[in-house]
């Protein structure tokens, strides 16, 4: 597997001083998914997990619902110029009888680490039906336990603590048990390695769970969730506007600015349950 972080050189500037050092920098590669040797997409990501990445973002396409929709899944040829495999080519082969990515699912540009949806010819595209009804999910999750899940994902990023620049989507139970957590240059790709990793254990849908992301809620990652059969997601940052309509059509818990023990909750706020609370 690729490399995830690299060395490099500064100039450190502090105090009126200035020194050289080394920094750890976490690496930023391309990776080309193929699904039956058609190229679907170039997405920029943090090598690793590249499996569970590829297999998230055919479930937020609505490609696939289960592992055994997977036939194989493999590095093709790619070489850097000293000769070794790049790992940056994926080639999946789904089983027989499922249908292969919809036009709309192919991007035309290269999708950037902070942008999952370019290439997109409309919204309608990105609206896509999930195979589960997340608003019928009976979850329940204490006040108290949502607020303690940013400082549990953040005890899990061990990249981000050598690099300092990376997102992080952590996948937790109600009562809080942290089930995995993935880092990525892309909030995206993070929820797509975390979202692959629950596909191939056979967890889809992923019910009584809550989807915790270290930036902002796009309508992105609620679609994501909501494709996944999450039915709660909470992020330490805001919302899009179209991120909290889509929570609401679909019946999500989204709450944002998770911070200490404030939070706002723009859609389904029944699921959280506080004792304490005074009306």
């Amino acid at each position: 597997m690729g490399r995830v972080t690299a060395r490099q050189k500064v100039v450190r500037l502090s105090g009126g001083r200035r020194f050289e050092r080394v920094d750890t920098l976490v690496v930023e590669e391309p990776l080309e998914l193929r699904v039956g040797g058609e190229s679907l997409m170039v997405t920029m990501r943090t090598p690793g997990d590249d499996f569970d990445l590829a297999a998230g973002f055919l479930v937020s396409e609505g490609v696939v619902t289960a592992a055994a929709d997977l036939s194989t899944m493999r590095f093709c040829a790619g070489a850097d110029e000293s000769g070794e495999q790049t790992y940056n080519l994926l080639d999946i082969a789904l089983a027989p009888g499922v249908a292969p990515p919809a036009p709309s699912a192919r991007r035309e540009t290269i999708t950037t680490s902070s942008c999952g949806v370019c290439g997109k010819t409309a919204l309608d595209d990105v609206r896509t039906k999930s195979a589960w009804n997340v608003a019928e999910d009976p979850m329940r999750i204490e006040v108290d336990v949502l607020a303690a899940l940013p400082d549990r994902l953040r005890s899990a990023q061990r990249l981000f603590d050598r690099t300092g620049g990376l997102h992080a989507a952590g996948l937790f139970t109600a009562a809080g048990e942290l089930l995995v957590a993935r880092e990525d240059v892309g909030r995206h790709n993070a929820v797509d390695k975390v979202v692959g990793w629950a596909l191939r254990a056979g967890l889809l849908p992923l019910r009584g769970t809550v989807l915790m992301v270290s930036g902002r809620a796009s309508f992105e990652l609620v679609q994501k969730a909501v494709m996944a059969g999450v039915p709660a997601l909470a992020a330490v940052s805001a919302p899009s506007s179209l991120a909290a309509d889509l929570a609401v059509e679909s019946g999500l818990t989204l709450t944002g600015f998770l911070r200490g023990d404030t939070m706002n909750v723009y859609a389904r706020v029944d699921r959280i349950e506080d004792r304490s609370a005074s009306v």
